[in-house]
């Protein structure tokens, strides 16, 4: 039997204005196992079974049949990129047992039109902080998009990410449907402006120019009545010495970014959920992306 595992990495992504094109890897992992030849196609879920369609057709190979095992420490629904990971494993796993007729860009393109934007699909798949231009959002995930332009820098381990993790689900479609159709150009601006110098930041390793540059107009302010304790916890975190904190993905996690005192900057923002059940992970970018562990 040939059996291929592959190690992918959680996602925070957005953080704050970069919205569906900036994210970091992080050391949180599912992990995706694909045996090939045992018929247990009707079982699969769908997310596996889109997965398994989109490559069969993209790399112009036979369908055949396999199981698959996946190993989840990434919460699911909480903005860390829990689907693009399996998405992500269940692609690479088929392409290595093809072959490899697909190579990584193509690879990625794939699952970022399934997840319908590429902010997870890029750091999950290159590793570390993504810029990911000329492919906004993948809509219409029937279409075949061009190849947007990936930009990937290694997170020094100096900088800590701060996760609060709240007792609370969030779809991606419902964080999507409160955003609206228009904002004003002032908002716009400022925007593109803070997006400009995290981006600088994180691609220079200055982190300290981080501060100040979390502030966002396109989906946060929107997104707090699904998270209404979002102001408080990034107060919170910024008050007890983060550089900045931010609504990972569409949420409910809650990012915060830190040079120093990452426990003190945790507690504080588990202080300020109030009633809300929540849990603390700190941890650091994975610069390596997804990795094949097995194959046999």
């Amino acid at each position: 039997m040939e059996q291929i595992t592959v190690r992918v990495p959680s996602s925070t992504s957005n953080l704050g204005p970069g919205f569906d094109c900036l994210g970091v890897a992080l050391r949180i992992h599912n992990t995706v196992t694909v045996a090939r030849g045992v018929s247990r196609q009707h079982l699969h879920p769908r997310i596996v079974s889109e997965a398994a369609d989109r490559f069969f057709n993209q790399a112009r190979r036979r369908a055949f049949s396999f199981s698959c095992l996946i190993a989840e420490q990434i919460p699911r629904s909480r903005g860390l990129g829990s689907s693009a990971t399996i998405r992500l494993g269940i692609l690479l796993a088929l392409n290595r047992l093809s072959g490899n007729p697909l190579d990584r860009l193509k690879i990625f393109q794939s699952c970022a039109e399934l997840e319908g934007h590429p902010d997870n699909a890029a750091p999950a798949t290159f590793g570390g902080f993504t810029v990911v231009a000329g492919s906004a959002r993948c809509a219409d995930r029937t279409q075949q998009r061009d190849v947007p332009t990936i930009q990937r820098f290694a997170v020094s381990r100096r900088l800590y990410f701060v996760l609060l993790v709240p007792d609370l689900e969030i779809q991606t479609s419902r964080a999507r449907n409160v955003l609206p159709s228009k904002i004003s150009h002032a908002d716009a601006v400022e925007n593109c402006g803070n997006a400009c110098g995290l981006a600088a930041a994180f691609v220079s390793q200055d982190y300290e120019k981080l501060r100040g540059v979390f502030g966002d107009h396109l989906h946060q302010p929107f997104r707090t009545k699904l998270v209404p304790f979002l102001p408080g916890v990034v107060a919170a975190a910024e008050k007890a010495g983060a550089l900045g904190a931010f609504l990972s993905g569409s949420g409910s996690t809650i990012a915060a970014v830190t040079l120093r005192s990452a426990n003190k900057v945790g507690q504080a923002m588990l202080r300020a959920t109030s009633a809300i059940p929540a849990r603390i992970i700190i941890t650091h970018a994975d610069n390596h992306g997804a990795k094949i562990l097995t194959g046999h």
